[in-house]
């Protein structure tokens, strides 16, 4: 059978197959036995699948059988009681080693029952316990991990805490971006809100140079809502993406042409170096040029004193390599770990935050990658972006 994707929820300190023992499945630190007698693994356990299920029944049946047995001879000894046969013949010297056989085999089995139950039913209860605080919206709940529980709730109970952790994140994510959106929403509403309250009142005169600025806040609010509007569908997997052939040195020289007035004007000399002999990638030149534009603006604003940018494009293994690099400040230490999160910007930035994020969120649903590291001799950054090529080319 083709091996099996090992499980979100599986030990980061177990094996993944697990190791097959003499009798299944041992799995180390935990706690499952492989041996003789042992648990022989849960039913997506190849071993358990080949002799485990075979010999726990094999077991199941002869107890069964010996249970009849004994209890049918039982049955007889009490009828042979009843009719006043002798109690010394034959059918009592069988008869009582079965009494004695089933009294074992009840006790045993009494035994077996308590400790399964006790198993099942403290990691169910617990279970319970902690969906009906999800259910209530305490996300924090974690089902502790029981040594002594069968390895199906243990699996269940990895699960579920794998589970809360996301719904916990998810929730705390969604907090915080409501919180986001509200604060920059607050700006140019308060602008426009100033505005036109002072040009109601006749405090300014409705002419162009009190007009604009109400006319550039109702563009960053479009643009807001427009990125907004871009990750979510991003996140739902229904971004439309109208894809085609596409060069990507002729992707490059679109990028540098569109922004070289700006940059010039800055101080800044934009420069393509793309490798001769390029594949085309199957992917939309309009959202790929969307990316890398934000790239070369974020660079642009990142060095108002001038510099350079280098938009270079390299071949891979079964990718090409678009890579923006700047010789500017670089990426501040404590926005490293946060730079591809929503609304993550510098004290100084006059952006929404959502730039970068939705970069990561066009080359993702491109089935690419995007990643940060500094530049050429540690100044400056490199902007990485991997794309894949089609199946043809690869």
């Amino acid at each position: 059978m083709p091996p099996r994707r090992r499980p979100p929820w599986w030990p980061e300190n177990e094996p993944w197959p697990p190791p097959m023992g003499r009798g299944g499945w041992s799995g180390g630190s935990s706690g499952f036995s492989g041996g003789v007698g042992g648990w022989a693994g849960p039913p997506w356990a190849p071993g358990w699948r080949r002799g485990g299920v075979r010999r726990g029944f094999g077991c199941l049946i002869a107890m069964f059988a010996t249970l009849i047995v004994s209890i049918g001879v039982l049955v007889l000894w009490l009828l042979a009681g009843l009719l006043g046969l002798s109690a010394e013949g034959g059918l009592a010297y069988l008869a009582r080693p079965a009494a004695l056989v089933v009294l074992v085999v009840g006790f045993v089995a009494l035994i077996l029952g308590i400790r399964i139950a006790r198993g099942v039913g403290r990691p169910l209860s617990e279970l319970v316990d902690a969906a009906g605080r999800v259910e209530a919206g305490d996300y924090s709940v974690r089902v502790p991990e029981s040594r002594g529980a069968r390895g199906e709730l243990r699996g269940l109970g990895r699960a579920f805490n794998e589970m809360a952790a996301r719904l916990e994140t998810e929730d705390a994510t969604r907090r915080r971006l409501l919180a986001d959106v509200s604060h920059e929403l607050r700006t140019p509403l308060a602008v426009i809100q100033g505005n036109l309250e002072a040009l109601v009142d006749g405090v300014y005169p409705p002419d162009e140079a009190h007009l604009r600025p109400i006319l550039d806040e109702t563009r960053v609010l479009e643009r807001l809502v427009e990125d907004l509007r871009t990750l979510s569908l991003a996140d739902s997997g229904t971004l439309p993406l109208h894809r085609e052939p596409t060069a990507p040195a002729v992707l490059l020289e679109d990028v540098a042409a569109a922004h070289r007035a700006t940059a010039s004007a800055a101080g800044i000399d934009i420069r393509v170096d793309a490798a001769a002999g390029l594949p085309a990638l199957d992917v939309d030149p309009v959202r790929m040029k969307q990316v890398i534009s934000n790239l070369v603006e974020n660079a642009v604003r990142a060095m108002p004193g001038g510099g350079s940018i280098v938009l270079a494009a390299r071949s891979e293994p079964g990718a090409v390599a678009i890579e923006v690099t700047d010789n500017g400040p670089g990426i501040a230490p404590e926005l490293r770990s946060t730079l591809f999160d929503r609304f993550t910007k510098s004290s100084g930035s006059r952006g929404s935050g959502l730039g970068l994020a939705i970069a990561r969120a066009l080359v993702t649903a491109h089935g690419g990658s995007i990643d940060a590291a500094p530049g050429p001799g540690g100044t400056g950054t490199t902007l990485r972006i991997s794309l894949p090529l089609p199946v043809d080319a690869a």
